[in-house]
């Protein structure tokens, strides 16, 4: 079991029981964002399939989950969170165009270079936390008439 693993569900496990505590003795606790380590997530293995529909979907699903873990702590209002919500979708653009390099539907790859020009857009635009309010929520459905 890899040790990220490991650690992680008893770390979450203790934010929860201290939450509850204080909780019932009247006290608030507050955790940041980035105190929690991100839930584990398992790749797509490379196979016979890479390319395919289906596997290029759960790559993308992968990278907008992952990204939306990481864009968390970048949700208040300072400048090194709006650096912090660019680089993060940048990253997430770029994997998302790998992604969409490898599939061999021309319909399905046409819509993964949309979404990673979006995810671009929102990199380099003058208020990524309005495309993180706004078509980010939505973002992955885009997707989803192409993974069959």
């Amino acid at each position: 079991m890899p040790q990220r693993r490991r650690t992680s569900a008893p770390i979450a496990l203790a934010a929860a029981l201290i939450t509850a505590t204080a909780a019932l003795s009247g006290c608030t606790v507050e955790v940041p964002a980035g105190a929690i380590p991100a839930p584990f997530s398992q790749a797509p293995v490379p196979s016979a399939s890479v390319g395919h529909p289906a596997y290029v979907c759960t790559a993308v699903y992968q990278v907008l989950t992952d990204g939306a873990v990481r864009l968390a702590p970048y949700t208040t209002g300072d400048a090194d969170a709006v650096q912090g919500l660019r680089d993060t979708f940048a990253a997430m653009s770029a994997d998302v165009a790998a992604a969409a390099a490898t599939s061999i539907d021309p319909a399905q790859r046409g819509t993964v270079e949309r979404i990673a020009g979006s995810l671009d857009e929102a990199a380099r635009g003058a208020d990524p936390r309005a495309f993180l309010t706004g078509e980010f929520r939505t973002i992955s459905q885009e997707l989803d008439d192409t993974c069959a």
